[in-house]
């Protein structure tokens, strides 16, 4: 294979990796991010942090590339995925599998180097969500439940590399992502129903029907609700509380742009979560060090 050839292959590895649409990688790193800080108490060991930055990369990527597989039967069939490089046949289904197991060995191998046993028996389980969540689409009724669940499972391990074990708090903020990984998925479903609908695709923008919109404010305030009771039992100050009012104030924008359930805005509300997760994540960051700077 000649240079050309190669940067050829590479950049459609890329592709099917989504490096080049990092929203994914965004959205699960918010939420292990506020793990991070929140189980250490504002201050997080940074090997650990870097481990879990790069971690989500690599499992992100992962995921997308098992989607993919699971998907390249249905993305044919719909006009915005007809043309990724496994349903175009640009990438074989073993050049993807492959990629997919070297993804999780390597993400794997920074679990290895955290040396906290329960760290690497939780990452079982996760690698399990992340490759099993495109197949969920076939049978429930809800997969952005499921989605929510492997989006979110560097909550736990997160605390179990802190504290060396997973407290309720923990299982209390997975599901808060499970809220959220629920309303910003379903704006993102919302885009593709009509396709999903004749191929057979189940999806929460299907099950809710017309309380799609109603669902998704309903699951956002379910994410609030759950983040603001755990900062509550951690004492936590004006800032964090701050925080979720500004990541409010971006919920109730979504709303202006999905209430009519017109595709592009839609995609743009579901792409906006970003500044979500920025918004939370500042909040536990600024009220750690403002606790920081009163009691230092």
């Amino acid at each position: 294979m000649n240079w050309t050839a190669l940067k050829e292959k590479l950049n459609l590895y890329e592709k099917l990796m989504r490096l080049d649409k990092p929203i994914g990688i965004l959205l699960l790193l918010w939420p292990t991010l506020w793990a991070l800080w929140l189980s250490s108490a504002g201050r997080p060991d940074w090997i650990v942090v870097w481990v879990f930055v790069l971690g989500t990369v690599l499992m992100r990527s992962a995921g997308c590339v098992i989607n993919d597989y699971a998907d390249r039967d249905f993305d044919k069939h719909v006009e915005r995925t007809k043309e990724r490089p496994l349903t175009a046949g640009k990438v074989t289904t073993r050049e993807a599998l492959w990629l997919f197991a070297g993804l999780c060995v390597a993400s794997f191998g920074l679990v290895l180097m955290l040396g906290k046993p329960l760290v690497i028996w939780l990452s079982v389980p996760a690698v399990f969500l992340a490759a099993s969540y495109p197949f969920t689409k076939r049978f429930f009724a809800i997969p952005q439940a499921y989605l929510g669940i492997a989006f979110g499972f560097g909550i736990p391990m997160a605390y179990a590399a802190h504290v060396d074990g997973v407290p309720a708090e923990a299982w209390w903020l997975l599901l808060a992502n499970v809220f959220w990984a629920v309303a910003y998925d379903t704006e993102y479903a919302m885009v593709d129903r009509n396709d999903d609908l004749k191929i057979g695709i189940k999806t929460s923008a299907i099950t809710f029907g017309r309380f799609d919109v109603a669902a998704v404010m309903a699951c956002y305030a379910a994410t609030l609700g759950l983040i603001g009771w755990i900062g509550y039992t951690q004492h936590l100050g004006w800032a964090f509380y701050a925080g979720l009012a500004v990541s409010a104030g971006i919920m109730a924008v979504h709303y202006t742009w999905i209430k009519d359930r017109e595709r592009m805005p839609c995609f743009r509300a579901f792409l906006h979560n970003n500044w979500v997760g920025i918004a939370i994540f500042a909040g536990i960051v600024v009220d750690f060090l403002l606790a920081g700077k009163n009691f230092g």
